[in-house]
């Protein structure tokens, strides 16, 4: 769904200026975006596989819940959003615990230009995966996998991208110290 998005500069600073996400992806205009990582209390980590008909990484295994911020949006409203619309887990702000931004920086071969903010959040997965209903443009699946396993993203095929294993690790990290 093209929409609204606001523009930030290479810093992350808003500009007061906003584009259709599809226009931002063409002319490579950073903007931000959230990601959330859903973790359970048993250290397992909530992946979704991303529907084949996605424009990049399709049927990939990927993070929890990912998405773009509405023009004029509140980053925690947009997370809450995203998880709602994605996999129709209802989470509240509070529980969301931001553990950083990353700037992002990629030219996909199909000429889409991700120059991004990701605003990143981890959560307790407080709900049985089973009761978790797919936005199924988004989302072909889900499943709980081992919290280490994203640490060795490289001995799964299609699952994360290996070039950002220190993503991973610091994700990692983060949900270990809420969970020990």
């Amino acid at each position: 769904m093209d929409e609204l998005i606001d523009i930030v500069d290479e810093n992350g600073n808003y500009t007061g200026k906003t584009c259709l996400k599809s226009e931002a992806h063409k002319h490579g205009y950073f903007h931000p975006t959230i990601h959330v990582w859903l973790y359970t209390s048993d250290y397992k980590i909530l992946l979704q596989k991303r529907a084949l008909t996605k424009k990049v990484f399709p049927g990939l295994w990927d993070i929890s819940v990912a998405g773009h911020i509405a023009a004029g949006e509140n980053i925690k409203i947009a997370a809450v959003r995203e998880v709602k619309e994605e996999i129709d887990f209802d989470i509240l702000p509070e529980n969301l615990h931001k553990i950083g931004t990353r700037k992002h920086m990629v030219n996909h071969p199909n000429g889409i230009i991700d120059n991004e903010f990701h605003h990143v959040f981890i959560a307790e997965l407080s709900t049985p995966i089973e009761e978790l209903t797919l936005q199924q443009e988004e989302v072909a699946a889900l499943k709980l996998f081992s919290l280490e396993t994203i640490l060795h993203t490289k001995n799964y095929e299609n699952l994360l991208l290996p070039q950002y294993q220190d993503y991973y690790s610091f994700v990692h990290k983060h949900i270990l110290n809420i969970l020990t």
